[in-house]
């Protein structure tokens, strides 16, 4: 049996939905809001309380800001180091700082820059931090092993942020949400804010209809805003499932041969179908009719992507048509840590089945980075960081 937690965001996601939710279910609520006082930042308070929205009772998690205490906006170094400092599970925080770094790498490729660039201004207040910290605090507290996620509920129109008037989802939100079946829904407004796309794409292995499970607990947590027709409300289930890790997740493959194409076009292909929001996508090398050498491209999707993801296919190659067919595939469980090497931080993706830890991979784009700056190979890196985690520095993650 597996503790599984199930987000039914089916009036979007914000974090103070989340962590509102979170602690209706059960967390702690004293054991995170003294956690998230160890951050060394100033100048707030937390609360919690029951509401009714539209006649559900739901637990209203709030940041209290003192106005005369000034709160600056943040680089991610800020925030990192921030979490850091936290006397917090190594585990909490490894967790928290992904999330900012997902954002980060979200608004650097929205404004054109870098993410060291990256100003933090709704996402970095304090506010957000407290969310992000405290709903990873939330879910440590429950002990969940797994968790999954409903289709997302955007909204629609437009939103007024520090870059002005965006449409809805925002930007950098609409990127969070790569990969992840979503629609807008018939209500007006920003219905998932960037900090809970963050969250809700980072934690949830699998995005569609509740598991089977026997449910334990259930939590409520609202948002600020009032609809007459429902209740602001994100809701999750807790509970048991026995099914969890051998279930898998339904997805689509979509094949296609190619052996009248320029080959040095495909890679590109194979980008723009990632950008797009295929999960996987790549070529085997294959002879065709005739001997003809051809490559066939294989994609892996979700269903809600599969039109989309075609388009790219006939848009991009000179393929007639495409194969496709539904299969289930099983992912391990994945948790980020950090480790040092001589160079720098690396983090670290590692993979559970079963409750054991079966894979550690080193995150390339960081041993990349830290290997050009040092001017060393990739490779030195990579092994090294690969050492540390294997060494057992991340048994008490």
């Amino acid at each position: 049996m597996m503790k599984t937690l199930y987000f039914d965001c089916f009036c979007g996601a914000s974090g103070d939905m989340i962590m509102g939710a979170l602690i209706d279910a059960g967390a702690d609520f004293d054991f995170i809001k003294s956690a998230l006082g160890s951050l060394g930042v100033s100048g707030f308070e937390v609360s919690a309380e029951k509401v009714s929205k539209n006649g559900i009772s739901a637990t209203q998690f709030s940041v209290h800001l003192d106005a005369d205490i000034e709160q600056p906006h943040r680089h991610l170094r800020h925030i990192l180091e921030i979490i850091e400092k936290g006397d917090l599970p190594e585990k909490v925080k490894a967790a928290s700082a992904e999330t900012f770094r997902l954002i980060a790498e979200c608004e650097a490729e929205v404004h054109g820059t870098t993410v060291e660039k990256v100003h933090f201004h709704e996402v970095g207040a304090v506010d957000s931090i407290v969310d992000i910290v405290g709903a990873h605090l939330a879910l440590d507290n429950i002990g969940v092993e797994r968790i999954e996620a409903s289709k997302l509920i955007v909204g629609s129109g437009t939103v007024k942020t520090e870059h002005g008037v965006l449409p809805v989802p925002a930007p950098a939100t609409a990127l969070l949400l790569k990969g992840v079946p979503f629609e807008a829904g018939d209500l007006v407004g920003e219905m998932v804010t960037p900090t809970g796309a963050a969250l809700v794409t980072q934690l949830a292995a699998s995005f569609g209809p509740a598991p089977e499970m026997l449910v334990e607990s259930i939590g409520y947590g609202c948002g600020t805003r009032n609809y007459e027709d429902r209740p602001n409300v994100l809701r999750v289930l807790i509970g048991e499932s026995a099914e969890a890790d051998f279930a898998g997740q339904q997805v689509t493959v979509i094949d296609a041969n190619i052996d009248d194409m320029n080959p040095e076009i495909l890679p590109t292909l194979l980008t723009d179908l990632i950008e797009k929001g295929a999960r996987d996508a790549f070529l085997t090398p294959l002879l065709g009719k005739k001997g003809r050498p051809a490559h066939m491209i294989t994609v892996i999707c979700d269903e809600a992507k599969v039109q989309e993801l075609v388009g790219v296919i006939f848009r991009g190659s000179t393929t007639l048509g495409v194969r496709m067919r539904q299969e289930s595939r099983i992912c391990l469980h994945r948790h980020w840590y950090t480790v040092a090497t001589r160079w720098g931080e690396v983090r670290i993706k590692v993979g559970e089945f079963d409750g054991e830890r079966t894979v550690a991979s080193p995150e390339f784009e960081d041993c990349n980075k830290l290997a050009r700056s040092a001017g060393v190979s990739v490779l030195e890196v990579y092994n090294a960081a690969l050492a540390a985690a294997n060494s057992g520095e991340l048994d008490d993650a």
